[in-house]
């Protein structure tokens, strides 16, 4: 069987999975990526590559030259994805089995929470913003304050603030909370607060007085850019990293990390008021709860709790003050 007609098979596999265009489209371009250099490694075109030149060895020689270019991340996305699609093949016994186990890979980096420094750092963020301190072409302190709150208060991520609709923010007033559209289909329930409410209300108040022609029903884009279209990924990342700029707080902002800070900012802040790691797994849509422990542990509450146990710290306590 050709390697390009696998494949088209593996995706038809996982039609009723529901991915993500985007989880698809990285998909195919790892898919693609490294095909294209089995056919340099062997010597066929892309399209009369057999299944049979799936071997360790030549996946080896293209994984190497695949890494000579891409990011370790790129590189461990795309040694996951070729093993699910081996893993498929071989339960529909296109292979005899995953090669894909001798392949090297690089090791998972460890997650390391990057929440905004500074104990003060959210609160001047949304102030600053509210005052109007970002001075763009066309100044919107509503938007700015409502995206900033959407990572610091309900810990969304990019993908999810572009996909809210007017219908994400359900149930009654005083019991408010939007519904996600979560990362690998894990949709979830964040409540909201009043002052989150008003928020978002401010908002879309100034999205009616800004384009009186729009289209405001309950399956619209919540998120809007200057012209009223739904905003993109880059205009989102724009808009935050000027925030953090006009506000004078760029040099809190972990390297990489702009809007995916805010929503570390949240978690940890859960972690140190003692929130369980189970309860930050279901706010922020984690797929492992392992995940979410991260936060905690990264706080130190626990080890603190621990230390502050030690029976030496009642002697310790109980020695004369000397001036």
């Amino acid at each position: 069987m050709l390697v390009l007609a696998a494949q088209e098979s593996f995706f038809l596999a996982r039609r009723p999975r529901k991915d993500s265009p985007h989880t698809t489209a990285a998909y195919r371009r790892d898919l693609a990526g490294v095909t294209a250099l089995l056919a340099e490694v062997t010597g066929t075109a892309p399209e009369r590559l057999e299944m049979a030149a799936l071997t360790t060895r030549n996946l080896r020689e293209a994984f190497g030259v695949f890494a000579d270019s891409h990011a370790k991340s790129s590189v461990l996305r795309a040694w996951s994805t070729w093993n699910q699609f081996l893993t498929f093949c071989v339960a529909e016994e296109l292979v005899a089995g995953n090669p894909m186990g001798a392949v090297a890979r690089p090791k998972t980096p460890p997650l390391v929470p990057k929440p905004l420094r500074g104990e003060d750092t959210p609160e001047r963020l949304l102030a600053a913003a509210a005052e109007g301190a970002r001075q763009g072409r066309d100044p919107w302190p509503e938007r700015d304050v409502l995206v900033l709150a959407l990572g610091l208060v309900a810990g969304l991520r990019s993908a999810e603030m572009r996909t809210l609709t007017h219908a994400s923010v359900v149930g009654r007033p005083g019991e408010r909370r939007l519904h996600v559209a979560g990362k690998g289909n894990r949709d979830r329930s964040v409540p909201i607060e009043p002052a989150m409410d008003r928020i978002i209300e401010q908002y879309v108040v100034s999205c009616r007085r800004r384009f009186p022609q729009g289209r405001f029903d309950r399956g619209s884009a919540l998120l809007r850019d200057r012209h009223g279209e739904p905003i993109g990924r880059g205009g989102l990342e724009y808009l935050v990293r000027s925030c953090f700029r006009w506000a004078g707080l760029h040099d809190r902002v972990p390297s990489g990390a702009n809007l995916h800070a805010l929503r570390h900012t949240f978690a940890t802040r859960l972690a140190e008021d003692g929130a369980s790691a189970s309860e930050i797994m279901a706010l922020l849509g984690h797929a492992s709860l392992a995940t979410s422990q991260n936060y905690i542990e990264a706080t130190a509450r626990e080890r603190r709790a621990a230390v502050a146990g030690n029976r030496t710290y009642a002697s310790l306590a109980r020695l004369p003050h000397r001036e």
